[in-house]
């Protein structure tokens, strides 16, 4: 990895001090007899247990959703159907919320019980799963059966959608003195089924927490849908849709930082590499030779006139930090990520902060 030894260095990739929290725990990885507790609150896991519904519907008679695969339900559908649709999925659909949110609430469970997870007060729930009103409500009803359990924990879904939680929280990897003079930062999100690229604003004169941090535009890469990508085409598609962000910005007027924060599945080394739970990315992104910094650096040693600074951490992590401004009524508090598998990271506020 000797291309990692030219890369500018303004902060730890995978650090556990960052400039608003210390992370306490991320990427935690439970097992039981029936394999990674996580699991049980994937995107995927919820899809299975809408589909064990329909087999007992068809044993029964007829499915009320018809001849498409339950994986392949759009989010929106199963929206309408809770509110307009047959009432026959309606019910298979709160059956499977009751179902998985038991299943949440026992992850929660788990979680609570770890050195990491010690005494944590609330928990953001974001993902992709979130951001549909059968996310909503299984936020809810988890944090009903836990309160229920006289668990001491709260439960609120992420304030950003989490198409662009996972681009703001990116601002909080670098620090401050990075933004001087800037407008904005490039920011990646990289997933099990989607990479995004952003330029996230900001906007530093309205609130210097970041508070009022947005996404002015993004691009949007669902690499999960394509036959055939490789790690070296998704580095190539990646770095081109920065690339044209980097266009846009310029043209527009907006100041650039040097800067670019990346948010990714897995164990984030120091130097940058992805030590192990990348394995839902296209091609091998854990290998010793490859190094995605590196990568994105060499395509991009600059913005404007001065070297780009790359930072890398686990997605979950970043989509986290998103929240950071508004944790300060806690001490300690945590994140969740359902989507392709379930993310999480628990961080204690910064006293000097």
């Amino acid at each position: 990895m000797a291309e990692t030894a030219t890369l500018p260095s303004i902060a730890e990739h995978g650090a556990s001090r960052l400039p608003s929290v210390e992370l306490d725990s991320y990427n935690i990885e439970l097992k039981d007899d029936e394999g990674f507790i996580g699991d049980r609150a994937s995107k995927g896991a919820f899809r299975d247990i809408i589909e064990n519904w329909r087999k007992a519907m068809r044993k029964a008679g007829e499915d009320p959703f018809g001849e498409e695969p339950s994986e392949d339900i759009s989010k929106k559908t199963l929206d309408t159907l809770l509110t307009k649709g047959d009432p026959e999925a309606a019910g298979i659909l709160q059956g499977a919320i009751e179902e998985f949110s038991q299943e949440l609430a026992l992850v929660i469970r788990r979680y609570l019980k770890t050195k990491g997870w010690k005494d944590t007060e609330r928990i953001v729930v974001g993902g992709g799963f979130r951001a549909s009103r059968v996310g909503e409500l299984v936020i809810g009803r988890t944090s009903v059966i836990l309160k229920a359990d006289k668990v001491d924990i709260e439960l609120v879904p992420v304030r950003n959608n989490p198409d662009e939680a996972g681009l703001i929280g990116a601002a909080h990897l670098a620090p401050k003195w990075m933004f001087k003079a800037h407008d904005a930062i490039l920011a990646v999100d990289i997933g099990g089924t989607n990479i995004r690229a952003g330029v996230v604003q900001l906007n530093l004169k309205k609130a210097a927490d970041l508070s009022k941090a947005g996404v002015w535009k993004f691009e949007l890469w669902r690499h999960g849908d394509e036959k055939k990508v490789d790690r070296e085409g998704a580095v190539k598609k990646l770095t081109g849709m920065l690339e044209g962000l980097i266009d846009k910005a310029k043209k527009d007027g907006l100041m650039l930082a040097p800067f670019i924060g990346i948010g990714c599945p897995g164990i984030i080394t120091k130097d940058g590499a992805i030590d192990r739970g990348a394995q839902n990315l296209p091609g091998n992104w854990e290998s010793s030779k490859f190094h995605l910094p590196g990568a994105i650096h060499k395509a991009i040693p600059k913005i404007g006139d001065d070297e780009t600074a790359i930072v890398m951490h686990n997605d979950a992590v970043v989509q986290g930090l998103s929240e950071a401004p508004f944790m300060k009524d806690v001490e300690r508090w945590g994140v969740l990520t359902i989507g392709t598998g379930l993310g999480n990271a628990r961080f204690t506020n910064r006293k000097d902060e």
